[in-house]
């Protein structure tokens, strides 16, 4: 079984495999469930400090949130699974 890492900034990484959406902390919904994972502590910050700019929430009901924009979280995963193509 080959686990594909995320880096999600400053070091921080996330299995791949685990993720189910990358999202913009802007809205009212996505602020809810950051609420709730707190709650249930399963909310992992993973900023330092910084603002959060991207939400990832994974299949197991874990809330991630990065200080990286989703579009850059995205990108990595994107050419993540373009390299695990060509090795094959």
């Amino acid at each position: 079984m080959d686990i594909k890492l995320i880096n999600i900034g400053f070091g921080n990484i996330v299995s791949a495999s685990r993720v189910i959406a990358i999202v913009s902390p802007e809205s009212a919904p996505i602020k809810r469930i950051i609420t709730d994972a707190r709650e249930r502590n399963q909310l992992i910050d993973a900023t330092y400090g910084r603002r959060t700019r991207a939400v990832i929430i994974t299949d197991s009901g874990h809330v991630v949130l990065s200080a990286i924009q989703p579009e850059t979280v995205a990108n990595r995963f994107v050419v993540s699974k373009d390299m695990a193509g060509e090795e094959k």
